[in-house]
């Protein structure tokens, strides 16, 4: 067990509770990177298999994780697997589907918030699947290499996705595996850390994936745009609070500030 900088009682508890628990102590909150990089290094040298990144909010089905697995093993060239997630408290009503990133870096989940109908089935590939669950190959972590550190938190999964595809790798989504993520719809919209380290990271992750300039300014001017929009448009007054921490989070790119996010956010 990784402590990712618990700032309670947490490891006196473990400690007392588990007294053979291999307790690994960070020291501080490394961010969802950096942090699941300390247990994916101690495990490939372990010479597992597979390394699962798998949030504590979640619930799964039981066959999880032979679903998984069994389409891990049927192709070589697979580097990652995700399952279906819906939301706890919706039953069938999808959270994440695999996702999709355009040439700007505009992320998405195209049957976010559907209802499952089982149209689809059988393993599909995708952009990225998200860090909620992320299964991978060990032999391809050792072509690919770790989480990027630099993101601190979010798009890290969709830059190591685009990073195995480069390689060569496929990055699947498996319909038939599945599990229920205790999110609300909205739970990220309305967070100022959310939307600081989701526009920071955007333009981090284009230049991690090589976007040319010309793709790079475009998507710059998008974001502005729809930052824009939320400090100017009625319709889009609910976002007005938000404004400044986006535009933080562009500032602290291009003065190569990376990491967690500031105190003010």
């Amino acid at each position: 067990m990784i402590d990712n900088g618990s700032d309670d009682d947490s490891i006196q508890i473990l400690r007392s509770a588990f007294p053979k628990l291999n307790l690994i102590e960070n020291g501080s909150n490394l961010g969802f990177a950096a942090g699941n990089n300390v247990g994916i290094r101690l495990l490939i040298e372990r010479n597992v298999d597979y390394v699962m990144l798998l949030n504590d909010d979640t619930e799964i089905q039981d066959d999880l994780f032979e679903r998984l697995v069994e389409i891990g093993e049927s192709d070589e060239a697979i580097a990652v697997l995700g399952p279906t997630i819906y939301y706890y408290s919706m039953g069938d009503v999808i959270w994440s589907a695999g996702g999709s990133v355009d040439r700007y870096g505009e992320p998405s989940h195209p049957r976010s918030d559907e209802k499952d109908d089982g149209r689809v089935s059988g393993p599909q590939n995708v952009d990225y699947v998200t860090g909620c669950a992320f299964l991978m190959k060990r032999s391809a972590l050792d072509r690919i290499g770790p989480l990027d550190e630099s993101f601190f938190i979010y798009f890290e999964e969709t830059e190591w996705c685009a990073r195995a595809r480069r390689y060569g790798f496929r990055v699947v989504y498996v319909p038939e595996a599945k599990m229920w993520h205790k999110v609300t719809p909205t739970a990220r919209v309305y967070s100022r850390r959310y939307l600081y380290l989701m526009s920071r990271n955007r333009l981090l992750y284009l230049r991690a994936t090589g976007a040319s300039w010309p793709i790079f300014l475009m998507a710059t001017s998008r974001m502005l745009r729809s930052i824009g929009a939320w400090a100017l448009y009625p319709k889009h007054a609910h976002m007005r609070p938000f404004v400044s921490a986006s535009l933080l989070g562009m500032r602290d790119y291009f003065l190569h500030r990376f990491g967690p996010p500031p105190s003010v956010i």
